[in-house]
């Protein structure tokens, strides 16, 4: 049987392994990928120490997945081999349940897939996927640009699309990161008065350069304060996972202000009810998305110029490209080549 390489996790908290497998025969509606690149995300942190449950080992992680549809399973429509397709978190989903007939396809009880968690994912050559996960890559943008667009890049885009915002609100990116300067891209592309927010004043040129109209040092600068002189901002998208920086700039919404999380706070958020209840303001949080968000993040990036900044590492090692990405040294999106 024709082989594999894969790198897969054996157990909960134990150490990446190279290993060779058979490459797999897609079964009834589903279809095999020859991943060509796979993103490497903090999530991933879920499946190398199990901190998540349903996991089951040897697990192979990764769900920023770029590639070709080289098999298809039985029943498998609109789909061909040849067909440049990805995956990002969402895996499939029965579709029958009431979540997924609302379309909310994160909270189906059934029998969803998590991409590298509940089911191997990308950090190999090829792998199977339930075609109803798949979304198309437009032919403008490489594997290696597209991977980290099936989590970081439909997470953001997801989350300012529904944001409320319009074009011309102002609207805040907290962190130039592996988030934040998508983030900044697509406010924007989006036609938004876009304020980037880092630490630093070397930054600003970067920030300027990804598009942002105004840039915040927050060394140097109460953030709060500014974000007001500016007239407030209608959205705040914190990509950081600093409770401290999120809590320095609640106070800069404007009216009917809302403040989205992408990134998980280190610690609880604190706000006065009087803030919210005086101007309408509100705070939630935005997870990934459905393929069909995976899609539409794509097609934008393909329209507006959209793009990752990444640092590209070969498969085999994995290991020595999540450690980067872990320690925060990433810039700004490690991805995995296969060389396929």
């Amino acid at each position: 049987m024709p082989r594999m390489r894969a790198v897969q996790v054996l157990h909960a908290k134990g150490p990446f392994q190279q290993v060779e497998r058979e490459i797999p025969e897609p079964n009834a509606g589903a279809v095999r990928i020859k991943v060509q690149a796979c993103g490497i995300c903090h999530s991933d942190e879920y499946a190398k120490e199990g901190s998540r449950p349903g996991i089951t080992y040897p697990r192979i992680p990764g769900h920023e997945i770029a590639g070709v549809i080289d098999a298809v399973g039985a029943g498998v429509q609109g789909w061909e081999v040849g067909q440049r397709a990805g995956v990002g978190w969402h895996g499939g989903h029965c579709g029958y349940c009431d979540s997924c007939r609302r379309g909310d396809f994160v909270t189906c009880s059934k029998a969803r897939q998590i991409t590298g968690l509940t089911c191997d994912g990308g950090y190999t050559e090829y792998m199977l996927i339930s075609a109803a996960a798949v979304a198309a890559i437009p032919d403008e943008i490489s594997a290696t640009d597209a991977a980290p667009l099936f989590c970081a890049g439909v997470t953001t885009f997801n989350a300012l699309r529904n944001s409320g915002a319009r074009p011309g609100d102002a609207v805040a990116i907290l962190g130039l990161g592996g988030l934040g300067h998508l983030g900044v891209q697509f406010a924007a592309k989006m036609g938004f008065e876009t304020i980037a927010i880092a630490r630093g004043k070397e930054k600003e040129p970067f920030a300027k350069k990804l598009g942002a109209k105004h840039y915040l040092d927050s060394e140097s600068h109460n953030v709060a304060a500014e974000l007001e002189k500016l007239g407030g901002a209608r959205v705040i998208l914190s990509t950081v996972t600093s409770g401290k920086a999120v809590n320095a700039l609640l106070g800069g919404m404007g009216i009917n202000g809302k403040t989205v999380l992408v990134g998980n706070p280190d610690q609880p958020l604190e706000i006065t009810g009087r803030l919210l209840i005086a101007g309408r303001r509100s705070i939630s949080g935005w997870p990934s998305g459905s393929p069909i968000d995976s899609q539409d993040t794509l097609d934008f990036c393909a329209l507006t110029g959209v793009r990752p900044m990444t640092e590209v590492f070969p498969l085999e090692r994995a290991p020595e490209a999540y450690d980067r990405m872990l320690s925060g040294k990433a810039r700004f999106r490690a991805v995995l080549s296969t060389g396929l």
